[in-house]
């Protein structure tokens, strides 16, 4: 064991700075950063390079150019970023509060639950402005964990899994709630809520991307306070008792941290599956680490793999498009498959 690691059951609790995860996250930085120029170049009204600097140093080549870059791809490709980021985050607060490799906000209902809330507003109150959507989308992902929360705590012992069991059904019985709203609603509301639940950012506009940023400028400096409380939660609830921590009251205070997260990019962009499961599993392949890089380095790769799945969506089928949610399923199945497959024996994803 070397210096400054202690083991744990899941990984290493570290007082140094690995350099690998350092390496990984400027890597990764990087990634997305050049994704976001390819993002910028690809298109209909292709653009090069060098085009589309001078578009964001403010010399555009043409105005053509400069409407196409900053009206409708540096908007839709910053919301991917935003959107991807959140949700991954979101994931890997929730995975490390229950201990759980399989949590994830669209798997034990959070997403749905903020999906139902926005697609009644959608189909009931139409002329609803969009701003109001995060709040709704919050409403309804704090009422669902509270309410999954309050089940998996009746009993003790196995209260993890018993969380992760009741979020599957109450996302089953949330998704079959939509359904009816889609099913019964005036065709033209339904087929608006329709589109938003497909999980897209091709109408993405700087208001959604305001929306984005304001949520990762409000939720990071809570993600700063809740690292030591995550790091002691790695341990196990028993040793994070010891260690003085309020478990009951944290593990409460970071649900509602990951339901935020995860109701903003829904509420902007739709339901974007696997995102946050996959996301911290591949950050945690990439490099080992406190939980500080882990957060930085899931909240990377949640942005690349929208980002990617929102390119791929647009270019590979143009003019269709596919929207970012098929894509991201569509990737993310094989993907977490490939995750399991590899898992040491005995050991976590």
């Amino acid at each position: 064991m070397s210096a400054g690691v202690i083991s744990r059951l899941d990984g290493p609790v570290t007082f140094l700075l690995p350099m690998r995860a350092v390496i990984a996250l400027a890597l990764l930085a990087g990634l997305v950063a050049g994704l976001l120029i390819v993002s910028l170049m690809a298109g209909s009204y292709p653009l090069g390079v060098r085009e589309v600097l001078s578009t964001l140093a403010g010399a555009p080549p043409s105005d053509m150019a400069g409407t196409v870059v900053w009206q409708f791809r540096f908007p839709r490709a910053l919301a991917a970023l935003c959107a991807g980021a959140l949700l991954a985050l979101s994931g890997a607060v929730l995975q490390t509060v229950t201990r759980n490799p399989l949590a994830d906000p669209s798997l034990v209902g959070v997403s749905q639950g903020a999906g139902l809330a926005v697609v009644a507003a959608i189909i009931a109150v139409p002329d609803l402005p969009t701003a109001l959507r995060p709040l709704l989308a919050f409403a309804g992902a704090l009422a669902v964990a509270g309410l999954i929360q309050g089940i998996a705590a009746r009993r003790a012992g196995g209260a993890t899994m018993r969380f992760i069991l009741t979020g599957i059904g109450v996302a089953a019985f949330l998704g079959a709630a939509t359904s009816a709203l889609l099913t019964y609603g005036q065709l033209d509301r339904a087929m608006a809520a329709l589109g938003w639940l497909a999980g897209s950012v091709h109408a993405a506009g700087w208001g959604d991307v305001a929306v984005l940023g304001l949520a990762l400028a409000l939720l990071a400096p809570a993600l700063v306070a809740a690292a030591r409380p995550m790091a002691a939660l790695r341990l196990g609830p028993e040793m994070a008792a010891g260690l003085g921590l309020r478990v009951g009251r944290v593990r409460a205070w970071l649900i509602t941290l990951a339901v935020a997260l995860a109701a903003a990019a829904v509420a902007m962009v739709g339901p974007l599956g696997f995102v946050g499961l996959v996301a911290p599993h591949m950050a945690s392949r990439l490099a080992r680490c406190g939980i500080g890089l882990h957060l930085a380095l899931s909240g990377a790769v949640g942005a690349g793999l929208v980002g990617l799945a929102d390119l791929a969506g647009r270019s590979l089928f143009a003019p269709v498009q596919i929207p970012a949610g098929l894509f991201t399923a569509i990737v993310g199945v094989p993907i977490l498959v490939w995750l399991i497959l590899r898992r040491p024996a005995g050991g976590q994803p």
